[in-house]
C-alpha cells in the first residue's frame, strides 16, 4: 500500500469510528423501573430499596389494593418522598367464561386506585390455560375478546391503559399463542406488555417481537430465565445470569424508538440467603456493563 492509499484509508477508519461513537453517545436514555415483587408483599421496604438503586419507577402489585384502596394518597406520599413513578400495576386476570361482570368490577377498581396514585398503566394476565392440553385458537380469540372488553370499559372510564403481559403456564405461552392474542386484541383499548423472559422461555425471540409488535408495545418486562434442574426446567434470575440475549433486546428497543417503561421484574430472590435488594444491584450493574443508559 503506498503513502496515499495508506493515508485514505486511515482517514476513513477514523471518520467510522467517529461516526461510532457518535451513534453510541446520541443513545437515547431507557425508561427503566423495577418490580416491587421480589420483595414478596413488603412493598414499604420495596418502594425503599428500588429508590435507593436509583430506578425512577415501580411495578406494584394488587396486593397493594387491601391495605391502601381508602387511603391512597398515604402510599402516593410514599412514592412521592421516594420520587418514584407507579410505571405499571400487576391488576390481575381475566378470564375466558362468558360472564366477565366480575373482571370488570376488580380492573376498574384497580384503575381508580392507580389513578389515585399517579400511575396510568395496568397489566392483564389470566390463569384460564387447560391443564391437560393445548388451548385452542376459539379459547386464546375468546380471551382477547374478553380483555379487550373489560380494557375498553377501564380505559373509557377512568384514561387508565390497561396491557396484556404474556405468560407461561398461561393462554400465551408460546410465539405462536402470543401471536394471536395480540392480533385478536383491541388496540383502541388493550397494547402489549412484552416479557422478554416468558417469550424466550416459550420459544420465542424478543427481540424479534419488539420490531413484530412495535406499533402495539406499550411496555416490557425485563427479566432473565435459566434452565434449570426443577420441575418446570427453568428459573428466572437476575439480568445477566441467564440466556436472554439483552444487547439484542435494546438494540431492537432503540430501533423502534421505543419510549414507554422497561420494568426489571424477578419472581423471587434466586438464591437462598440473599435479599432483593442484592438481586436489583446485580441487575442494575449487567444494565450497566451493556451501557442501557437510564
Amino acid at each position: 500500500m503506498n503513502r496515499r492509499d495508506f493515508l485514505t484509508q486511515a482517514s476513513i477508519f477514523t471518520a467510522s469510528s467517529l461516526f461510532s461513537l457518535e451513534a453510541l453517545a446520541a443513545k437515547s436514555k431507557f425508561k427503566i423501573a423495577y418490580s416491587a415483587i421480589t420483595w414478596n408483599g413488603n412493598d414499604l421496604v420495596a418502594i425503599g430499596d428500588i429508590a435507593a438503586l436509583g430506578f425512577k419507577g415501580i411495578q406494584l402489585r394488587a396486593n397493594t389494593y387491601a391495605p391502601f384502596k381508602d387511603k391512597p394518597q398515604d402510599l402516593k406520599d410514599t412514592l412521592d418522598k421516594n420520587k418514584l413513578t407507579l410505571a405499571m400495576f400487576s391488576s390481575g386476570n381475566v378470564g375466558i367464561q362468558d360472564d366477565i361482570s366480575k373482571d370488570i368490577e376488580t380492573h376498574l377498581n384497580h384503575a381508580k386506585f392507580i389513578k389515585a396514585l399517579g400511575g396510568n398503566s395496568l397489566q392483564i394476565t389470566n390463569n384460564a390455560r387447560p391443564k391437560d392440553r393445548l388451548p385452542t385458537i376459539e379459547e386464546l380469540k375468546k380471551y382477547a375478546k374478553n380483555m379487550s372488553e373489560v380494557a375498553k370499559v377501564v380505559k373509557s372510564e377512568t384514561g387508565i391503559q390497561p396491557s396484556y403481559h404474556n405468560h407461561m403456564h398461561q393462554l400465551g405461552e408460546t410465539p405462536e399463542e402470543v401471536d394471536i392474542i395480540f392480533s385478536e386484541m383491541n388496540h383502541d383499548y388493550i397494547l402489549a406488555l412484552l416479557d422478554v423472559a416468558h417469550y424466550t422461555q416459550g420459544g420465542g425471540n424478543p427481540a424479534e417481537a419488539v420490531l413484530k409488535y412495535k406499533d402495539i408495545l406499550y411496555a416490557t418486562h425485563i427479566k432473565d430465565t435459566k434452565v434449570a434442574d426443577s420441575k418446570s426446567g427453568y428459573q428466572f434470575v437476575e439480568l445477566g445470569q441467564g440466556r436472554v440475549d439483552f444487547p439484542a433486546v435494546f438494540e431492537a428497543l432503540e430501533k423502534v424508538k421505543f419510549k414507554g417503561w422497561n420494568i426489571i421484574e424477578l419472581d423471587s430472590v434466586p438464591v437462598k440467603g440473599r435479599t432483593a435488594l442484592e438481586c436489583g444491584q446485580t441487575s442494575k450493574k449487567y444494565l450497566e456493563s451493556i451501557k442501557v443508559k437510564f
